[in-house]
């Protein structure tokens, strides 16, 4: 790695910096945490595998289904099944339709452009005439309302393309922890090394999307839209879902006089990187959803450090988001490696400051997050 020819940062953060320029990660390398982040990632892996299955199976199966019974199914319904799923032992797939339903709110990226464009709307207008064809009532709700199917359908696209994205991180996820019980994987900038690969390995996977009755599809994001999976879902979900999120309902005040909210989205800092794990396991609190999902799939020896806690397995949902918050932010040094103006390790002073500049950017973001608390 090559020695940084410019002045140091006077950032707050500038250690972070200084380290990302020389090849660290924002998380610290220790043998904890490489074992807390690839546990805690086997068990995300397995999850959004889970996730984006559904999420697939509902975007193409249950297009237009305004009363989805059994979507949470994935079109296996048997009498065990729905009585695992009323007594709510089950995967949370609502938590995986929070995020889809964040991005669209947030927005960014191709994948919004494209949802809000001519070429989506004509597509929608196809496959809305066939799916009710035969339906006159909904033909004369849709003539009336020419905004509601389309917007179920923006749902639809971004339930697909969500679930594109995840599966392709589920398999990175996996991948790393099969290479870490191989002895390959030993330190934080492996893991770092891993994902940023996987990501830009990925970075050009097609995101297309079509539904089908009888013989014929319909596509409604077809190849020639030009999505791909990292400029135009793992970016902005990131955005969405890492930094800005949604107020956790019961910790804030909601009421608009009580400015408690910011009133510009851009501020939003609900994500994964600044929220206090403590309200985990409260009502309300989607992210509990997803802490609640993998406790399921813990690996053995991650079991093993939480039970070494004052706590043992009282506070098992708090311990696995910190570890996780931990993990997202080896994700996060991934992206910001890979995105980067020039390799981080370039001897051109030049480079160097393009690349400082774009750290300070980045860093400028982390301030209030829980970067330093992560790293004590």
């Amino acid at each position: 790695m090559a020695i940084t020819q410019i002045a140091p940062s006077t950032h707050p953060l500038a250690a972070y910096i200084h380290g990302l320029e020389q090849g660290g990660a924002l998380l610290s390398d220790s043998p904890t945490n490489v074992l807390e982040v690839v546990g805690i990632l086997k068990s995300y892996g397995i999850v959004l595998d889970a996730y984006a299955t559904n999420l697939k199976y509902t975007a193409e199966f249950q297009y237009l289904q305004f009363f989805p019974f059994f979507k949470y199914c994935n079109g296996e319904v048997t009498l065990a099944k729905l009585l695992r799923h009323w007594w709510h032992d089950r995967i949370n797939y609502e938590y995986a339709e929070y995020c889809a339903r964040t991005m669209i709110w947030h927005g960014g990226g191709g994948l919004a452009a494209y949802v809000e464009g001519a070429d989506f709307r004509q597509h929608c207008q196809r496959a809305i005439a066939a799916r009710f064809r035969y339906d006159p009532f909904i033909q004369g709700l849709h003539r009336i309302f020419p905004e509601f199917l389309l917007e179920q359908t923006r749902f639809s696209a971004y339930c697909s393309g969500l679930g594109q994205f995840w599966t392709i991180m589920s398999e990175m996820f996996l991948s790393l922890s099969d290479r870490y019980d191989n002895g390959e994987i030993q330190t934080i900038g492996q893991v770092v090394d891993h994902i940023r690969d996987g990501l830009v390995a990925a970075a050009a996977t097609p995101i297309t999307y079509q539904v089908s009755w009888g013989r014929q599809s319909y596509p409604i994001i077809p190849p020639e839209a030009g999505l791909t999976f990292l400029a135009d879902t793992a970016i902005p979900y990131v955005e969405a879902i890492f930094f800005r999120g949604t107020p956790f309902p019961g910790t804030v005040s909601y009421n608009a006089q009580a400015y408690q909210i910011p009133f510009d989205q851009t501020e939003f800092i609900y994500g994964a990187l600044y929220a206090d794990p403590l309200p985990i396991g409260g009502a309300g609190i989607h992210p509990t959803l997803l802490m609640q999902d993998m406790t399921h799939y813990l690996p053995s020896y991650l079991e093993e450090i939480y039970r070494q806690s004052d706590r043992k397995d009282q506070d098992q949902r708090v311990r696995i988001c910190e570890s996780f918050q931990k993990s997202m932010f080896c994700v996060t040094t991934a992206a910001i490696q890979g995105l980067a103006p020039h390799g981080l390790g370039t001897s051109d002073p030049q480079e160097q400051k393009a690349n400082r500049l774009y750290l300070e950017q980045w860093l400028t973001r982390f301030i209030k997050s829980r970067l330093e608390t992560v790293n004590r």
